[in-house]
């Protein structure tokens, strides 16, 4: 016990060296793996966007811009930008409302709720390039499924106005398994007792779902979205297999577009430039989403 009126001093243990270097010691492997996958390449890309390269990926004479230069003079860079922002529109409107109405279901008791809930979460656990094959055959304009369900002899992937909309609904659906997850973890959090109080109140489900639900998922609707847009942009599996950029260049997305410069036209230094680009933008994109949420807070 201590003495009243008598002041208490507290002596700081003094770390050695030793326990401070110790944190960094066990970020070390993580670091050095993130070095030699991650950090390594990224720079390696942009020291060769500032390069003109031979049909092997070597460095062949320094351009500086020039690369950079002739991309934003490209019509074709331009249309896939254009693609790329319609595309995950599509994929995070239509992975999201796939995602929270499945959540939202499955909130309720009810006989082979285990069923549905593993069913839903399902498509995180399904291989983009083998639902792009199965989804090749399911929208064929003669055999497929959806043509026989609805009467239709429509040719979904090679029609310029629905290609796009066809392999974005795709992306979007493989994207909610995983958002069904999040979404079910956001609503478990919501204590029961608000819900209680507001039909004490004399709320109804609406008001519940608008005053209650929807503030209480804010975060977890912003980290999904966040995610869903990084995700949406990275697209390239079903997108080769489906459409390969086609028809025309309506598929013809940024990520696709550098594959195509690289491995089939061998600008190695070109497509560099425009991988850069595109981390530029998905960043871009990502702030401005942060800040958006940070005004709103204030």
């Amino acid at each position: 016990m201590t003495t009243p009126g008598r002041n208490v001093v507290v002596v700081k243990e003094e770390k050695t060296l030793a326990k401070k270097v110790q944190p960094f010691i066990y970020l070390l492997p993580a670091l050095l793996i993130l070095a030699c996958f991650m950090f390594w390449p990224f720079i390696q890309t942009i020291y060769r966007s500032l390069f003109l390269t031979d049909r092997m990926g070597a460095n062949a004479s320094f351009l500086g811009w020039g690369n950079y230069a002739e991309l934003f003079t490209s019509a074709s860079f331009w249309n896939s930008v254009l693609v790329s922002l319609k595309f995950v529109l599509i994929v995070v409107v239509t992975g999201v409302l796939i995602g929270f109405t499945t959540a939202l279901l499955c909130q309720k008791t009810f006989p082979g709720i285990k069923f549905f809930s593993a069913s839903y979460a399902m498509p995180m656990a399904i291989a983009s390039a083998g639902m792009a094959m199965i989804f090749q055959v399911m929208l064929n304009p003669t055999v497929g499924v959806i043509n026989k369900i609805f009467g239709m002899t429509t040719s979904w992937l090679t029609n310029p106005d629905l290609a796009l909309f066809a392999v974005a609904f795709l992306t979007g659906w493989l994207n909610s398994g995983m958002n069904f997850l999040y979404f079910s973890s956001g609503l478990a959090s919501i204590e029961d007792s608000l819900y209680e109080a507001a039909s004490i109140d004399g709320a109804n489900n609406w008001h519940q779902f608008t005053n209650i639900t929807l503030p209480s998922l804010k975060p977890t609707l912003f980290f999904v979205v966040v995610t869903n847009v990084i995700n949406a942009f990275q697209s390239f599996g079903q997108i080769n297999i489906l459409t390969k950029g086609g028809p025309g260049q309506s598929t013809n997305v940024i990520v696709y577009d550098v594959y195509r410069n690289a491995f089939m036209n061998y600008r190695y230094g070109f497509a560099s430039a425009e991988s850069v680009v595109l981390f530029v933008i998905v960043m871009i994109l990502t702030i401005l989403m942060f800040m958006t949420r940070r005004e709103r807070k204030v």
